[in-house]
């Protein structure tokens, strides 16, 4: 099976780097990606979807220290859907990205260039935060 994302998309606010009880880093982000057609009429259409991305270890203490908002951003990960219980326990869910590889593509302070510079690779995530079990498959189970 095939789960994977591709964005590229302008960061909606600064990335949230918090850490968890064990010291990994994991920052939140919010990515903007929009999309423009034209309606029956030749009316232009534009739309904005947001997603949030949520980037470990050594990838989201690079977020929290070298991107912020408005910044373009190269994010590939897989989709993930968690369940958690609002304050009255209704059963609410959230789908988000696990970023894999993320790449700034703004550019860099006064660089005229374009260019952007990419973060260190990221490690495995933990399996005891944030995954819902048996996604670090490599594949190489896969049967064709």
């Amino acid at each position: 099976m095939i789960n994977k994302v591709i964005l590229v998309g302008n960061l909606g606010s600064d990335p949230e780097l918090r850490y968890t009880q064990s010291g990994t880093a994991v920052a939140t982000l919010s990515v903007a990606t929009n999309r423009r057609w034209k309606d029956r009429d030749g009316n232009q259409q534009d739309e904005t979807e947001w997603h949030r991305v949520i980037v470990w270890a050594q990838s989201a203490e690079f977020c929290g220290n070298y991107l912020s908002k408005g910044m373009k951003v190269y994010v590939e990960g897989r989709l993930q859907t968690r369940k958690w219980q609002d304050q009255t326990g209704n059963d609410r869910y959230t789908t988000e990205i696990v970023s894999q590889t993320l790449q700034s593509l703004s550019p860099r302070g006064g660089d005229k260039e374009g260019g952007g510079y990419e973060e260190p690779p990221m490690p495995s995530e933990p399996e005891s935060f944030g995954s819902t079990g048996g996604g670090n498959s490599t594949g190489e189970d896969v049967p064709f």
